[in-house]
């Protein structure tokens, strides 16, 4: 199962969507170590594409299940 990473980031209009391999507790541990060294936060998605974004520039991060491929209607 992917989990979807959505960054927003600080005077930025348009937020960054990453979907990676990586679990939500995985996601969560790699940004508070990443607020805790007053780093950056490394991602790397399903293509292997790595986004890098300082930490002092993040406005919120939203995990969560990804919703890429389903189809159909629900009831």
């Amino acid at each position: 199962m992917t989990v979807e990473v959505k960054i927003g980031v600080q005077h930025t209009a348009r937020e960054l969507v990453i979907e990676t391999e990586e679990t939500s507790e995985g996601i969560e541990t790699l940004v508070s170590d990443a607020l805790a060294a007053d780093g950056v936060l490394k991602l790397t998605d399903t293509k292997g594409k790595v986004t890098v974004v300082p930490v002092a520039k993040l406005a919120y991060i939203e995990i969560g299940r990804s919703t890429a491929g389903q189809v159909g209607f629900r009831s």
